[in-house]
This record gives C-alpha cells, sequence and structure tokens, in this order.
C-alpha cells in the first residue's frame, strides 16, 4: 500500500509539474519520502542521537 502511495505522489507531481512548468512539483517526492523516513526515525523508542548513530553504524 505503502509503495502505491508514493508512486500516486509521484505521478501526481510529475504531471502537475509538466503541465504548470513549476520546477518545485518535481520535489515533492522527494520531501514526502524525506518526511516519511524522519517519521520512521521518530518511531524508533531510542532517544533520536542513537537512531542516527545506529543507523550509520550499520554500514560497516
Amino acid at each position: 500500500m505503502l509503495v502505491w502511495g508514493f508512486a500516486i505522489i509521484t505521478a501526481v507531481s510529475v504531471v502537475l509539474g509538466l503541465r504548470l512548468k513549476k520546477k518545485r512539483w518535481f520535489a515533492l517526492p522527494f520531501a514526502v519520502l524525506a518526511g516519511y523516513l524522519l517519521i520512521e526515525i521518530i518511531k524508533v523508542p531510542l532517544p533520536f542521537w542513537d537512531t542516527i548513530t545506529f543507523i550509520f553504524d550499520l554500514r560497516g
């Protein structure tokens, strides 16, 4: 369901961006994805900075 939501937001923003010739519509999918990522990080029951440190320590 989440993938379909992102696909719909992307499709709508591309159509609006091409029709209205406004570049800001092309940034909408990235803003939505960044907002979703931030909400998911906030939902982790650790303090915010510990969560960020944990995520970047997973790289290697």
